[in-house]
């Protein structure tokens, strides 16, 4: 069972969001963050897999995302996007008071929710982050680099192509041509947005060590968009708290690869064993 909710803003982009509901008891709450370009509707499938297993999923779709307000693939610094994210936290708390929550990233969902971690110290039973965007698996041209500081220091946030590949979200081409279908995905990201998701995923890597709580990292070891070594280095320095589990062969999108319900199976083991 599913069910649409919305969430106001202090600078007014309305967050949409939706609440995927088990048929039985709910013994915990994910909480998900999607990645650049996409949107919360994109995981159905995943909710369900949680739903079966007993947890209710919350999730919305970030500002300038999907279909909630706001310029596509715009934000104006990341604090913005952290006071989304505690929203939608606020918002699990009022729909399953009392019950453990976990915080579930993926792409720049991973990025964001191992920032707020790190930065906010929010009381969670643990985090799940998947593709992480702390690093991308190939430098941008110098020259589109360059650009991008120049447009954001003169403050001009007009949203350019991403440059994403979308043959590199997943080996079934079935999940590709959805994507290219779906009228709520996007190819768009602003300076400002560019340069601060680069700049915190490095920063998250050299504060790994401080990571309060359990911490799921998974990452298709043939992913071109985000980097898997990435993900390897800051499980290294996160030590114990940090369960790192490499997928042979899989793209970036592995919760829509062939093979995903063992990545699935994965992630709920891990949840039960947190509870």
């Amino acid at each position: 069972m599913n069910s649409d909710f919305s969430i106001d803003t202090p600078d007014h982009p309305k967050l949409c969001g939706r609440h995927w509901l088990p048929n039985d008891g709910v013994k915990a709450v994910v909480c998900l963050v999607h990645g650049l370009g996409e949107h919360c509707g994109r995981y159905g499938h995943v909710a369900d897999a949680l739903n079966q297993a007993g947890y209710a999923v919350v999730a919305i779709d970030l500002r300038g995302h999907g279909r909630s307000g706001g310029r596509r693939g715009h934000a104006r610094n990341y604090d913005e996007l952290m006071a989304d994210i505690s929203k939608l936290l606020e918002k699990a708390g009022e729909l399953h008071p009392g019950l453990p929550v976990f915080l579930y990233g993926h792409s720049l969902g991973g990025n964001l929710v191992l920032h707020h971690v790190l930065s906010q110290q929010p009381r969670l039973a643990g985090v799940i982050a998947t593709a992480s965007l702390l690093r991308l698996t190939h430098e941008p041209p110098a020259w589109k680099t360059g650009l991008l500081h120049i447009l954001n220091a003169l403050h001009i946030q007009c949203p350019i192509p991403s440059g994403l590949d979308d043959t590199a979200l997943s080996r079934d081409i079935n999940v590709v041509r959805s994507y290219r279908n779906d009228p709520l995905t996007h190819d768009r990201i602003s300076p400002s947005l560019a340069t601060a998701m680069v700049r915190f995923g490095q920063w998250n890597i050299e504060h790994a060590s401080d990571f309060p709580c359990p911490l799921l990292l998974m990452h298709g070891d043939a992913d071109r968009i985000t980097s898997a070594e990435a993900s390897r280095e800051f499980a290294n320095i996160a030590g114990d708290r940090c369960t790192l589990k490499i997928w042979d062969g899989f793209y970036h999108e592995i919760h829509n690869e062939p093979g995903n319900a063992e990545v699935l199976g994965e992630l709920t083991n891990w949840l039960d064993h947190c509870l």
